[in-house]
């Protein structure tokens, strides 16, 4: 059998499984009714090879290639599955352990993670620490058996559903403060962590600010290298940057090219020549942003990680959404700030418009993100940084400037 002809079988079974389990649109399900549902097909991707696709099969996965993964990801498109409790750890914090993790770490989390079993979330962020992680104040001190760790984050996605966190800390205020970090695996449920939400514009609380007060780890706990964590985090932020911006969102969602050719339908303007410009405009970027991510899982098979071609795609998706956002304006006019209580579409598109915005902060802002394609793939100079050599401890930085 072929190579082509055994990614057509593998597409064929992955049609006829999700279109057997993939649940339909939710019904009015409270928090943790949402929460059972998202476990239970969780389980079901696992169960049935679908999870941790390209994953190594010691860390739990199946040893495939990138070309299944597109071919899932593909069929899945046409679905709304109920993954979000997951995305951080399957995109994030699992990939990094499977990077860094020793054999033990591996065997312990990742299995459980590709089930379904545990969340996981990521922890970088601080009221004096955001699009510069490296000012970070969160402390770990070592103690006779491990670590205290001490501190708050922001911005957390899915922390509360969390059972653990990959948590960025300071443990040497004496070394500059790229050098004085370092990644552990902490447990959410931990006696002194303390989760609370933060609301956004779109009403809901996706986020959550997160306290840490006398958190015992074990020595254990630790992901790569005691005060090696800057590479622990950019090794997490380059697939944190792949993750989202390789991200498909279901066809059904109202920012997407063919929701609003239906929207454009529906109000009578598809003809208009305006509105076919954009709509085509739109059409473009989403396919080149598709062939992109293509392109780089497909180095990424044969050896050539995409590195800060990472940037790149989490660049060019958050200017796709902004772009849709224009979009859904020229197609439905007045319609986006106001429509009739019947048309369901009305609070979805709203909802769309409202919660995009953020594509452009999470992840590193659009200002980072042109930085770091500017330095290491175009190679312009790097900004004036005065700190770089200073140890922590002398810096002026967050909440250390009082």
């Amino acid at each position: 059998m072929s190579v082509l002809e055994e990614q057509q079988d593998y597409r064929s079974a992955a049609r006829a499984w999700l279109r057997e389990h993939a649940p339909g649109p939710a019904a009015k399900l409270d928090a943790d009714g949402l929460l059972s549902r998202a476990r239970d097909f969780q389980a079901a991707l696992y169960e049935a090879g679908y999870s941790g696709i390209t994953w190594p099969t010691d860390a739990g996965g199946r040893g495939l290639g990138t070309a299944e993964a597109q071919i899932f990801s593909d069929e899945a498109a046409e679905y709304e599955l109920p993954v979000g409790p997951f995305v951080i750890g399957m995109g994030m914090c699992g990939p990094t352990l499977v990077d860094l993790g020793t054999p033990e770490q591996k065997a312990r989390y990742l299995p459980k993670l590709l089930s379904g079993e545990e969340i996981w979330c990521q922890l970088f962020s601080e009221p004096g620490a955001g699009s510069d992680v490296a000012s970070l104040q969160a402390k770990a001190v070592r103690d006779d058996d491990g670590w205290v760790l001490n501190g708050q984050k922001v911005w957390t996605t899915n922390a509360q559903w969390a059972d653990f966190g990959a948590v960025l800390a300071r443990t040497d205020p004496d070394r500059v403060k790229h050098a004085g970090m370092t990644m552990f695996i902490v447990d959410m449920h931990a006696p002194g962590v303390t989760v609370r939400p933060l609301r956004d514009m779109s009403g809901r609380a996706p986020f959550n600010e997160v306290y840490f007060d006398d958190v015992r780890m074990p020595a254990d706990a630790v992901i790569g290298q005691v005060n090696q964590g800057w590479h622990a985090a950019v090794t997490m932020l380059g697939h944190e940057r792949v993750s989202i911006g390789a991200s498909r969102r279901p066809r059904s969602n109202p920012l997407e090219f063919a929701s609003l050719v239906e929207l454009a339908r529906s109000a009578g303007v598809a003809g208009e020549p305006k509105v076919r410009e954009v709509l085509a405009d739109l059409f473009a970027h989403e396919r080149a942003l598709e062939l992109f991510n293509v392109r780089m899982r497909q180095e990424t098979a044969a050896g050539n990680p995409p590195g800060a071609r990472g940037s790149v795609a989490k660049l060019a998706g958050a200017m796709l959404l902004r772009r849709a956002i224009e979009t859904a304006g020229e197609v439905a006019g007045a319609d986006v700030v106001a429509w009739d209580p019947e048309d369901t579409r009305g609070p979805e598109l709203a909802l769309g418009i409202n919660s995009s915005p953020a594509s452009s902060i999470a992840g590193g802002t659009n200002e980072i993100q042109r930085g770091i394609i500017g330095e290491r793939i175009l190679g312009l100079p790097k900004e004036p940084q005065v700190d770089r050599d200073v140890p922590f401890r002398e810096l002026k930085v967050g909440t250390q400037r009082t």
